[in-house]
């Protein structure tokens, strides 16, 4: 019969996990490969035990071993990386950021992708029970340059996509807040770049505004839009930095790294 695990061998198992990760941590600060040497000096671990499990790790082929006493991160990782990168939805990285976004605005947080020239509101966060609040049905559209998110998306557009999708859709208003003139457009794309958000202030619909951030994936590629709809006296500027911070935290989760300037 087979003996029992003694107690102690699931501490072992998690130490010998954490030092894996702390190995691979390291390793994954440095661009160039590293020595034996100095990945047991930045782990604290004896370098017979570092060997020991990069050896294992190498293996594997999650650590791989450039040459004698030098390692750097392995393709097994990639390949793992992509099959999660793969499996990752946006609306799944989504729903729990703007459920806590919902619980502390309480109002109505849209996710939309871009569609042509329209959005599409793809998921929502809201409540029943939080009083008015501003519901986009799911799989509803609306003009780019009438809502903030769609403004996001025109934003990334050089200045000629921009005039041939003001050509193509003759800039048509839907009340007398509408941005129906090109130049106006284009200065209000101007602010959006500037800003890093957009606003809706009642250009698609009388009595409603909108702010919204940008969502990026892991190769910098703006995704999605995530904003915040309420009727004009309850949306407040307080909430901007949440919203930004909501939509950063997204993108990470999608992969996106910003390029911090120097």
């Amino acid at each position: 019969m087979k003996s029992d695990p003694s107690p102690g061998s699931d501490k072992t198992s998690i130490q010998v996990i954490e030092r894996m990760i702390t190995l691979l941590d390291v390793l994954a600060d440095h661009s160039d490969p590293v020595s034996l040497k100095d990945l047991s000096s930045a782990t604290g671990l004896h370098p017979s035990t570092a060997h020991r499990i990069l050896n294992d790790m190498v293996a594997k082929r999650f650590v791989d071993r450039t040459e004698p006493g030098s390692y750097r991160l392995g393709m097994r990782l990639l390949e793992l990386g992509n099959i999660v990168k793969s499996r990752l939805n946006v609306r799944e990285a989504a729903l729990p950021w703007m459920q806590a976004l919902h619980r502390k605005t309480q109002q109505t947080v849209n996710l939309s992708v871009r569609q042509g020239d329209e959005i599409v509101y793809i998921d929502r966060a809201f409540s029943e029970r939080s009083g008015m609040q501003v519901v986009r049905a799911i799989g509803g559209r609306a003009p780019l340059h009438l809502t903030s998110t769609g403004k996001l998306f025109l934003s990334v557009d050089d200045a000629k996509a921009v005039r041939a999708y003001a050509t193509r859709t003759g800039l048509a208003g839907h009340n007398k807040n509408s941005i129906t003139d090109l130049a106006k457009l284009e200065r209000e794309l101007s602010l959006v770049r500037a800003r890093g958000y957009a606003r809706d202030n009642e250009e698609l619909e009388l009595g409603v505004r909108c702010m919204a951030a940008g969502i990026r994936d892991d190769s910098g590629r703006l995704v999605a839009g995530l904003s915040i709809s309420a009727p004009v006296d309850r949306l407040q500027d307080e909430w901007l930095d949440d919203l930004i911070t909501t939509a950063s935290s997204i993108s990470n989760v999608l992969g996106y790294q910003a390029i911090e300037s120097i």
